[in-house]
């Protein structure tokens, strides 16, 4: 799966988890500072990408990813399909 594929399925479940509209969604998005997303957010959309992407997030992953860029190369580097 190639990035640009990866990157409009995050967008879709971010923009879904916080009502925004999706092509506002740029790869530096901040999940705290943009968002104002809370650590309950957070585990929200873990949990809807690991749905989305069929994989498992550790939480210690979780923690790292900062930005839809950071989701985005995470999910690629470690998504088999």
């Amino acid at each position: 799966m190639d990035k640009k594929t990866i990157f409009n399925q995050v967008a879709a479940v971010i923009a879904k988890q916080f009502d925004i509209d999706q092509s506002k969604i740029k790869g530096s998005l901040n999940f705290k500072n943009d968002l104002d997303a809370d650590s309950i957010d957070l585990i929200e959309v873990v949990m809807s990408l690991e749905n989305k992407f069929n994989a498992k997030i550790p939480d210690t992953e979780a923690q790292k990813l900062q930005t839809v860029d950071d989701v985005v190369n995470y999910i690629s580097a470690h998504h088999q399909n």
